[in-house]
């Protein structure tokens, strides 16, 4: 067996606590395999009336679990109101990524979930990688354009070649380089964490049309086209450009594996118009697994117990499934 999944609680103040805890109750129904949380219990029992379980080492997750959610302290949630982030919960949701991080990276826990941050509440305490992607990726030792987000659902996956970046700097921003880095990553993920043999990697065009043969916009004929004729030199299934509004419905997306896009609502949009309530966030090129609910923090609805678990219990299914992929190919080179 494996060692259990380590689940960042993200946000004390957001529903990152609650949806974990929905999550333990519907392991059974789901097959989920056994996971500890990492962070403040006062942030779960603060909207969760189930039992909990304080762990002191990863190991002792395995046997609460079947009986409580196991817990492992970290950071200090204070007076945190649900619905209501302050710096408090942000200190809490840093630690408890940076525990679960390391938990992972040492092998005592086999792939790391993180629950949903407030960008701006840790830009408040002096964090500057724009998201959990890329904080993870410098725990782990790799450089940006070495780890790829991808969000993935049932019917569709999708990759953001530019992430947390205005519209306007998008087109100053992409190059032929870094498409051909993250088409790379993208399609050893796709084998290492997927098991796709051979990965069909489809580009969307920056403009409308795909550029029009460059009536309204060259970018698709002096960057996408170099780049994916680099790639399919080196026998990467890459095609493209095409127009971005046609790559979608449903005959589309069964020609290939992966949409990557140019900029972040290229790729957001679709994945979560089909897949809000069970999409996954995972990160590829790292040495670890991860994964993460593909939705924010909702303060909104924090705390009166309307979250849906849906995204949690598919980020945990998923990191399972992923790490008992890396394990078997370890087994077998």
């Amino acid at each position: 067996m494996l060692p259990p999944l380590a689940i960042a609680l993200g946000d004390s103040a957001g529903i990152g606590p609650e949806i974990t805890a929905k999550a333990w109750s519907a392991r059974i129904l789901h097959s989920l395999p056994p996971f500890f949380a990492v962070g403040d219990p006062r942030a779960v029992e603060k909207v969760w009336d189930g039992p909990i379980a304080r762990i002191s080492d990863p190991a002792q997750a395995v046997a609460a679990f079947t009986e409580a959610l196991p817990i492992l302290t970290v950071g200090d949630v204070g007076d945190v109101v649900p619905g209501f982030p302050d710096v408090e919960s942000a200190r809490c949701a840093l630690q408890s990524l940076e525990v679960a991080s390391g938990l992972t990276r040492s092998g005592a826990a086999s792939g790391l979930v993180t629950g949903p941050v407030s960008k701006a509440q840790l830009y408040r305490i002096g964090v500057t990688h724009p998201g959990q992607t890329e904080f993870v990726a410098e725990r782990c030792g790799v450089s940006g354009d070495n780890a790829v987000m991808m969000l993935a659902g049932p019917t569709l996956r999708v990759v953001p070649i530019t992430v947390h970046v205005a519209l306007a700097d998008v087109p100053h921003l992409i190059s032929s380089e870094l498409i051909v880095a993250k088409a790379r990553v993208t399609a050893r993920g796709l084998h290492r964490n997927f098991g796709i043999e051979r990965p069909r990697l489809a580009f969307a065009g920056l403009n409308p049309h795909a550029g029009e043969g460059g009536a309204i916009g060259r970018e698709e004929i002096d960057i996408l086209m170099p780049a994916i004729e680099q790639l399919r030199a080196e026998g990467i299934d890459a095609v493209g450009p095409f127009a971005a509004d046609t790559m979608f419905h449903a005959r589309a997306r069964a020609g290939y594996d992966a949409a990557l896009c140019l900029y972040h609502d290229q790729a957001l949009i679709p994945i979560k118009t089909l897949h809000f309530d069970d999409g996954v966030n995972t990160t590829l090129g790292l040495p670890i697994v991860r994964t993460s609910p593909d939705h924010g923090t909702a303060f909104g609805i924090a705390g009166r117990d309307e979250a849906n678990p849906g995204a949690m219990i598919a980020a945990i299914r998923m990191a399972a499934a992923q790490a008992e992929r890396r394990a078997e190919a370890a087994a077998n080179p």
